[in-house]
């Protein structure tokens, strides 16, 4: 596997190889860069992994939901990222108290991750896939100085994931009403 922060300004793919496993891979072309893999289909707990380490993100909460990011093997939580529920995205604190902001657009087909100067990290472009989830993503040059770009890109896609987990369940509620 190639590192991430050698696919900055590159077109990425994050692809879902089979419909039937919560397994995702980050590719480059034809390189892997990273796998982020759910521990059952219907859990929130992921794990991801790339050549510069390994992470867990777990969902917590009812109402006020939030993520959790933590070094695999480790108890100690590294950021967590807050929903905004009513308009979409919210924001990632990291434990030395910087921040970025996650956002979507309406349809939930593109998301942004910016700094707290207003600069655009990471971007990903047509989001979709009824069966098998997949995204265009591009890493910014301002990335290239986040030593915490590697689990920034894995939990971005963890909750672009999540995004069309909580989209599907709530289409269920609809129709079963």
């Amino acid at each position: 596997m190639e590192k991430i922060s050698s696919a900055i300004q590159k077109e990425l793919v994050w692809t879902q190889p089979n419909a039937f496993k919560e397994e995702y891979e980050l590719r480059s072309d034809d390189e892997q860069l990273a796998t982020l893999k759910f521990r059952s289909a219907w859990g929130t707990l992921a794990t991801a992994e790339t050549t510069d380490g390994c992470w867990t993100f777990k969902r917590v909460g009812f109402f006020s939901t939030r993520v959790t990011v933590r070094p695999c093997q480790a108890e100690t939580e590294i950021a967590t990222f807050r929903n905004n529920t009513w308009s979409g995205g919210g924001t990632l604190v990291l434990a030395d108290g910087r921040s970025f902001r996650i956002s979507t657009n309406f349809w939930q087909t593109r998301l942004e991750l910016i700094n707290d100067r207003d600069e655009l990290i990471l971007s990903y472009t047509d989001i979709g896939g009824f069966f098998r989830r997949s995204a265009y993503m591009v890493i910014e040059p301002q990335a290239a100085a986040l030593p915490e770009l590697p689990w920034v890109v894995m939990l971005s896609w963890y909750l672009v994931v999540m995004m069309y987990r909580d989209s599907a369940a709530a289409a269920s509620v609809m129709t079963a009403s």
